[in-house]
């Protein structure tokens, strides 16, 4: 009875959300009761909907027209993190003002730039008003609402504190978002700047070497070593440039495929990286921090302990760290004290490990946990910031050996020839 109970209220919760129609955008103009012309865009399931909705709000809609969206336009760009976290704070301030929650998504989605971010915010909303709990209805989207989001948000609406867990949420993506920026920065530019180099140095090989090579001919004297090395691999390069491209797309091609689908490789590729000079000591910094805050967050959020274990895993950016979380999470699930478990991983300082052991023995573990989050972001910050520093003069040495060599073998039999005239 019991069961058949249970099957109703999904058919009917089914049916309720199959009745809930798709929302579409219109352009509307008109004036209000001061006479002023105005117009905007507005979610409405139909036209005489949004011209219903526009005369309670004291507008005399002139037109109103569904917009069309272009093939381009229709498809939008990717939802990026920074755009979760910033929803995450709007819907927390609208509902600590009093905003019901299904007006809060409609203001939200009618004046996001993102279609895709408004597409999935239209329909979030649709399965709130068919019955679903917020939790329930952002599990729609695991990739841009992931298990730690949706354990919070479904915590915090337990615990009767939603917008108080969306704010929390909000301050915690904004800070991952910071350290992922650094991080990415302190990679990206100098592999930037170095591809650069290469870019230009293969076109003065494949454009402007040859040039030279016609002007040498005519000296009918030997070429230096090194001119003569720089015109080889230009002729090389001219004859296989094809080759060149295959092998650096193809490797490049196969990095990524074997990164995304062997756990073999990006084990071992992480563990390179962890290992790297002064690279290494920041990754390790940000997944420590990572951890520490996810896992107060999650902790505080009144998640149990090996449940928010279990999420924090897949939050350290690291698959080294995610591996020891996860027998963290199996130590403790049977009975050992987290500090323990986090020691007997090898990954962990001592400040780390110590500072748990306090938190749990005087039951401020979140707080402990907070405050070795905010040390290692410094850590994080500090160093990125002195590897950028660093990294300026490598990148000048490798630029000026790269194009300034190219450069002096060019001129080298020049000047050799102005010596001996």
């Amino acid at each position: 009875m019991a069961t058949a109970t249970a099957n109703q209220v999904r058919v009917t919760k089914g049916q309720s959300r199959a009745a809930v129609s798709v929302l579409k955008t219109y352009h509307w103009a008109g004036v209000d009761k001061r006479g002023i012309k105005m117009k905007g865009e507005e979610l409405g399931k139909n036209e005489n909907m949004v011209r219903a909705e526009l005369r309670k709000r004291g507008i005399n809609p002139s037109k109103v027209n569904e917009k069309k969206s272009s093939i381009f336009s229709q498809k939008g760009k990717p939802v990026k993190p920074r755009e979760i976290a910033i929803f995450s704070r709007q819907i927390a301030t609208m509902m600590q003002a009093g905003v019901p929650m299904i007006q809060s998504f409609d203001i939200i989605a009618s004046g996001h730039p993102n279609p895709r971010m408004k597409d999935m915010l239209i329909k979030v909303k649709q399965s709130i008003e068919g019955g679903s709990t917020l939790a329930e209805a952002l599990e729609q989207f695991p990739v841009q609402f992931d298990e730690l989001y949706i354990n919070l948000v479904r915590a915090g609406e337990s615990a009767g504190v939603l917008d108080t867990i969306l704010n929390t949420i909000a301050n915690y993506k904004e800070s991952i978002e910071v350290i992922k920026g650094k991080i990415k920065k302190a990679l990206f530019y100098p592999a930037a700047v170095i591809g650069v180099a290469l870019i230009v140095s293969a076109v003065l090989l494949v454009y402007v070497v040859p040039q030279f090579e016609d002007i040498f001919k005519n000296f009918g004297a030997d070429l230096p070593a090194f001119t003569a090395f720089v015109v080889s691999l230009s002729r090389w390069l001219v004859a296989y440039w094809y080759l060149v491209l295959l092998i650096v797309g193809g490797s490049i091609f196969g990095f990524i495929a074997a990164l995304k689908r062997s756990k073999t490789f990006q084990h071992l590729f992480d563990r390179l990286l962890l290992k790297l000079p002064v690279i290494g000591g920041i990754l390790h910094n940000s997944a420590i921090a990572r951890f520490a805050r996810t896992l107060a967050i999650t902790f505080r959020a009144g998640v149990p302990l090996v449940e928010a274990l279990e999420t924090v895993a897949g939050a350290t950016g690291s698959i080294v760290y995610s591996i020891a979380v996860k027998r963290i999470k199996d130590d403790v699930a049977v009975g050992h004290q987290l500090n323990l478990s986090m020691r007997q991983v090898g990954l962990f300082p001592a400040m780390v490990v110590q500072m748990t052991a306090i938190g749990e023995e005087s039951g401020s573990l979140d707080t402990m946990l907070i405050k070795v989050a905010e040390f290692y972001e410094t850590e994080v910050n500090n160093a990125v910031d002195a590897l950028s520093s660093l990294m300026e003069p490598f990148i000048m040495v490798v630029v000026g050996t790269l194009v300034g060599g190219l450069v002096i073998a060019m001129y080298l039999p020049i000047f050799k020839l102005g010596m001996v005239v």
